[in-house]
């Protein structure tokens, strides 16, 4: 599984079970815009920990927080150790 795949599934997942309406999942989506709060994004950080095996906000020290989906996404393709 791509870790794209696997952030968008999260995404999904974490919305599903929160009951949160998303907004269609696109590069440019805002994640303030998305459809999740902050205890959602929250969620996603740590299941895609466990799934991935890498937490880039604390093995990439003092980073921007990403804006956009797909910036959030590359973030995580960037991370080191990050599993695909």
């Amino acid at each position: 599984m791509s870790i794209r795949s696997a952030v968008l599934d999260q995404v999904k997942l974490v919305a599903e079970q929160q009951r949160k309406t998303l907004a269609p999942l696109t590069d440019d989506l805002p994640l303030v815009g998305s459809g999740l709060d902050s205890l959602c994004i929250a969620l996603v950080v740590a299941n895609l920990e466990d799934e991935l095996g890498v937490d880039p906000f604390g093995v990439m020290g003092s980073v921007d927080m990403p804006v956009t989906l797909g910036e959030f996404i590359h973030f995580y393709e960037s991370a080191p150790a990050a599993k695909a």
